[in-house]
């Protein structure tokens, strides 16, 4: 791997990290961002602002977790940003610490499906049960919330998205907080309940979402 490729991958993922914050996805240095460039993942340090990065800061670990590039300390949730990638084809993982979606995981065991975009997620996000934050138990929670899915939320903690690059994870991040804002909004009316989309429209909106967008 070519250190021009490491370093526009670098390049990205800070843009992808700043952009969490300047979204309001994350508060300080909460949350985090990697990308895999080959057999390396390059992921955001532990408690560094992410305006305070440089090229200069490159870390890269390898899928076992050994860190190959860079002084910094990586994201203390590195466990589960290389279980996603030991098990999936993910180009990039986000995590945040988004409000909607983390006062919904403390209220159902699955984001109920509030709208179509459910389907881009893979179907209605469920919610990881609680561990302590940077553990082995809450990657392997996450891993089983992320069975068929793109996406989940951690109990008390977050959102965890994936996808093949950047651009696509952090979109799956918006959407999902955007679907907990809608739901929590829709739940609030006294005397109302929110009308969910049946197995079988979600099943139709997934079909069609597959073939969304512009030609490759």
């Amino acid at each position: 791997m070519t250190q021009d490729a490491i370093g526009r991958a670098w390049d990205a993922l800070v843009a992808t990290a700043r952009r969490t914050v300047t979204d309001g996805l994350v508060v300080g240095t909460s949350g985090n961002v990697s990308v895999r460039v080959g057999d390396l993942v390059l992921v955001t340090p532990s408690g560094v602002p992410y305006d305070r990065l440089t090229p200069a800061d490159v870390i890269a670990v390898d899928l076992d977790g050994e860190q190959v590039r860079g002084s910094l300390a990586p994201t203390s949730e590195l466990p589960m940003h290389l279980a996603i990638y030991r098990a999936t084809d993910a180009g990039a993982v986000v995590h945040t610490h988004a409000v909607h979606a983390t006062a919904v995981s403390t209220l159902v065991d699955e984001l109920p499906p509030i709208h179509y975009m459910t389907g881009a997620l893979g179907g209605p996000v469920r919610v990881a049960p609680y561990a302590l934050y940077g553990t082995h138990e809450l990657a392997a929670y996450m891993m089983a919330a992320l069975t068929d899915r793109t996406a989940c939320l951690l109990r008390n903690h977050g959102t965890v998205a994936h996808g093949d690059t950047l651009d696509r994870a952090y979109d799956r991040t918006a959407q999902l907080e955007w679907m907990c804002r809608v739901w929590l909004t829709a739940h609030m009316i006294p005397g109302r309940t929110p009308t969910l989309l049946t197995p079988a429209e979600l099943s139709r909106a997934t079909t069609k979402l597959q073939g969304y967008g512009q030609p490759s």
